[in-house]
């Protein structure tokens, strides 16, 4: 398959932006109005651990929209992989500021994270259209449950950080359904197990990298 070069130049130009710029949201940080909490330093780190996690899981998520549309076929699925790619985008910025807020730091490995997810975003497109808009429905779904997850080991205190990922939860579960609308197809149960491995190492990994 041949890729038209502009969109090459744009993937690298989101590559850039996405490792090394502020990203940038329309919408407001969910629970900006929200007071700030006594954390203890312990608590802080925690979840400055826990959101750069998120953060991460957003700029693999970046990659993967953008090497998917690279490779896709159908205007729809494109048009899908957009609207996803840019609400990831705002999921970026409320990552970031809550990072920032905790004290915290992104991960040293975002170059990493994004160059593979990149490769396997394209892999995912080069399947076709179906099989493309299942791995991100699988994609959402996965992510979705972690978030789940992260709502009970943040600290209770700090609505702040539930309020972001309650709403990047919210958010996932619309691409899912969206993927699944435009055709998704439900992908093999050992390649969700080999996006399931690949993720835990990635969690595990960004935890304290």
């Amino acid at each position: 398959m041949v890729m038209n070069l502009d969109a090459l130049i744009l993937a690298l130009d989101n590559g850039l932006r996405t490792v090394l710029a502020p990203a940038q949201s329309v919408r407001a940080v969910p629970g900006k109005e929200l007071e700030d909490a006594a954390l203890t330093e312990a608590e802080k780190k925690h979840a400055a651990s826990l959101m750069r996690i998120n953060h991460v899981g957003e700029v693999c998520a970046q990659a993967l929209y953008q090497g998917q549309s690279l490779t896709a076929r159908n205007p729809e699925a494109k048009a899908a992989l957009a609207e996803a790619a840019r609400e990831e985008t705002e999921h970026l910025a409320w990552c970031e500021a809550r990072i920032d807020a905790l004290g915290g730091r992104k991960s040293l490995l975002n170059p990493v994270w994004y160059a593979s997810s990149l490769a396997v975003g394209m892999a995912a497109g080069a399947l076709g259209d179906k099989w493309n808009l299942g791995f991100l429905a699988e994609t959402e779904r996965q992510v979705g449950s972690h978030l789940a997850a992260h709502l009970t080991e943040l600290p209770v205190a700090d609505a702040k950080s539930r309020a972001v990922v309650e709403q990047m939860q919210e958010d996932e579960a619309r691409h899912a359904e969206t993927a699944v609308a435009h055709g998704g197809a439900a992908l093999p149960m050992p390649v969700k197990g080999v996006m399931q491995l690949m993720s835990k190492v990635m969690t595990k990994t960004a935890y304290w990298v």
